[in-house]
This record gives C-alpha cells, structure tokens and sequence, in this order.
C-alpha cells in the first residue's frame, strides 16, 4: 500500500490537514492567533481542535471526514432504477446488504491547485459495476478569518443524465471535551426514522417538535445516542444553517450547511471508551436513489456546486 498523502493548509487563526484519500478533513485547529474569528475571540477562548483526525489511518477510519459521492449512506440491495434502466451496484457492505457511500471516499484524489490557506482536489468518478455515469469531483478547503469553507462541485462530463448526491462526514470537538459534557443545538425541524439493523429509511420524515430528536435549543449529550438524518434546515439571513457544539466553558464549534445541503445526519459512536459526533452534510438522505428525495439529476456537461464550512465559537454564537 502507498505512503498516505496528508496535506497542510492555515489561515485564519486556523490550520487543517486533509487527506489525499476522499479527500477527506482530518483535522481542523483553531490555534488562537490574532487574526482569529471575532466571534471565537470573546472572552477567553485559547487554541483547540474542531474536528476529530484518524492519524496513522488511510483511508480514514469509518470515513472520517471523507467525500460521499455520487450517493451518500446506503443504498437498499445496491439495487435502484434510474431513467427506466435498472442498476446493480457491488454490495460494499454484504453484512447490511447495501452499495454504501459511494465511489470516491477510498480513492486518491488529485491536487489540482494548493496554496498555504487552500487546497483543492479532484476525482474522475470512473465506470463501475452498477454505475455507467461520468462525473468529475472537486473539493476546495479554503481557511479564513470565518474558519473553514468547503466547497463541492459535480460535473456530468458523460454523454447521459445522471443521478447524484453528495455528503462529508466530519467529527466534531469542542476542544478536550468529553461529549457527554456537550451542548449540541441542531436548527432542523424534521428527522428521518431509520431501521438500526440496514441504516435505511423505514419512514417519512416526521416533526422533531416535543420528541427526543428535538435540538432546536441546546442539549446536554450525556447518555444520547444518535444515527438521524435531520432535514427542514432553518437557515439564517445569510443562507446559512448553523448548528453547534459546546463545551461546558462556553467554548465550541459550530458546522454551517449552505443552499444544496439540505440534510445533516448526526451520528455518536464509541470507539475504545471514548464517544464522538458525527455531523454529516448531505444532499439528500440515504437510498435517494429509490426514494426519489431530493435526488439531483445533472444534465450531460451539468455542474453542480454546494457549500459548508466550520469554524470556532462560543454558546453565544
């Protein structure tokens, strides 16, 4: 197996590393330099890490922080239909009998442009079993005095229509702290309920409002465990749905989604007695190819683009 590629970027009052393995965002620091967010210097916030890394790893572990394209989660039997034409793709997951996650979170990416604060990477999805469409990948990490920026595009470079949708999957911390001594506020209105033994939807969407699922305030995470697909994403003037993570110091991160990420799944996991939070922007829920949910369809020489980003806080915002 070939040397993992690990690239540096800073800018910002923040440095990240990101993989040449999907692409993937290992690690995200604010390091409390001077020209730090204005929002992140309040009081007395000092350097802590954002985003959990798999060092040593690669592919990341359990795609940490690693492109979902050109579907993410599962898809039932890697079986779906499009346009008429039925497609079997090569079940990556035999135990829950899926197509998961894609077909670029374990490939090698290739750096297309890199400067200290930025860096962009491109895939050629290539032909697969199951999957005979086009599509031309990029990702560009950019820092700034506003954290991090991530932003996707999708090109149908083929000759057909193609069915598309994309998610990331970072872990997020607010600082050292354990996750069940965090807050986490959601600004998501509905939740997708999914069957635990496939990780598949079982059901429409349905209200958060009342419910366990409900994170429209902040909640402590002690003693919660979650794998949700949330949707109805409240945004801000701006554009922008934020949703948070914080310690009880008042210090924390917080994951924007933008216009096209109209889904986040958040999920906990515990690996060696030590719990973490995934928070996924997606395009759509898992099996959208069969749901038909917020599928996207890109023309032949379509381009799509989406955005998301991170970046340091505190309770207050």
């Amino acid at each position: 197996m070939s040397e993992p590629i690990h690239h540096s970027i800073r800018g910002g009052g923040y440095r990240a590393e990101v993989s040449g393995t999907g692409a993937a965002l290992l690690a995200l620091d604010y390091d409390g330099s001077s020209d730090a967010p204005e929002s992140a210097s309040r009081g007395s916030v000092e350097a802590y890490r954002l985003v959990e890394s798999s060092p040593g790893h690669e592919p990341p572990l359990g795609y940490v922080g690693a492109v979902l394209a050109p579907w993410p989660g599962g898809i039932r039997d890697g079986h779906f239909y499009f346009d008429g034409i039925e497609h079997q793709l090569a079940l990556t997951d035999p135990e829950r009998g899926t197509a998961v996650n894609g077909l670029a979170w374990h490939r090698r990416w290739e750096v297309t442009a890199h400067t200290d604060s930025r860096i962009q990477q491109t895939l050629e999805v290539g032909l697969h079993k199951g999957w005979p469409y086009q599509l031309r990948l990029t990702v560009a990490h950019e820092l700034g005095p506003d954290g991090l920026t991530v932003t996707h595009t999708a090109t149908n470079v083929g000759g057909y229509h193609s069915p598309f949708g994309l998610g990331v999957r970072p872990y997020l911390r607010a600082g050292d702290t354990p996750l069940d001594e965090c807050t986490l506020q959601l600004a998501a209105g509905t939740r997708m309920p999914l069957d635990r033994a496939r990780g598949l939807p079982d059901a429409y969407s349905q209200s958060v409002t009342d419910t366990e699922y409900d994170f429209t305030r902040a909640r402590l995470l002690r003693d919660v465990h979650l794998d949700v697909p949330f949707s109805a994403l409240d945004a801000d003037l701006d554009g922008r749905a934020r949703h948070r993570l914080c310690g009880p110091d008042g210090r924390g991160v917080e994951l924007w989604t933008g216009q096209g990420f109209g889904w986040l799944r958040a999920t906990t996991i515990e690996e060696a007695g030590t719990r973490a939070l995934a928070l996924a922007p997606m395009t759509c829920p898992p099996d959208a190819f069969n749901l038909g949910i917020d599928l996207l369809v890109l023309q032949s020489g379509e381009r799509w683009s989406g955005r998301w980003g991170v970046r340091a806080c505190d309770s207050q915002g």
